[in-house]
């Protein structure tokens, strides 16, 4: 074997590795998706829980304003994280499960 054959072939072996180490984002978190999508609210403690710590909208969308008048917008960066469909999936099932089983308002959590 020659020296440039070596090298290729350890090149190759490289990218290959490096690219198993990328591999899709949503691949390594589909257990997780799974789960959180799985979990069954049950428990008032356990849904009240869940609307306080998840925000009903991003709280990163801002309006910059310099002296009055509107400079900038941040758009919201919420929609950027791989598990933000299950989340507001989730908050959604817990308000549900207030409002339908439990019978309480969930005027404060909106």
């Amino acid at each position: 074997m020659s020296i440039e054959l070596i090298e290729r072939e350890f090149l190759m072996f490289k990218l290959g590795h490096i690219r198993l180490a990328i591999a899709p984002l949503s691949d390594f978190l589909q257990p997780l998706k799974q789960w959180i999508d799985s979990l069954e609210i049950k428990e008032i403690f356990l849904a009240q829980l869940i609307c306080t710590v998840i925000p009903a909208q991003c709280p990163f969308e801002r309006d910059l304003t310099l002296f009055g008048q509107r400079i900038g917008r941040i758009p919201p960066l919420c929609q950027l994280n791989p598990l933000y469909e299950q989340f507001v999936y989730l908050r959604f099932r817990s308000l549900s499960y207030l409002a339908d089983e439990c019978k309480i308002n969930v005027s404060r959590y909106v």
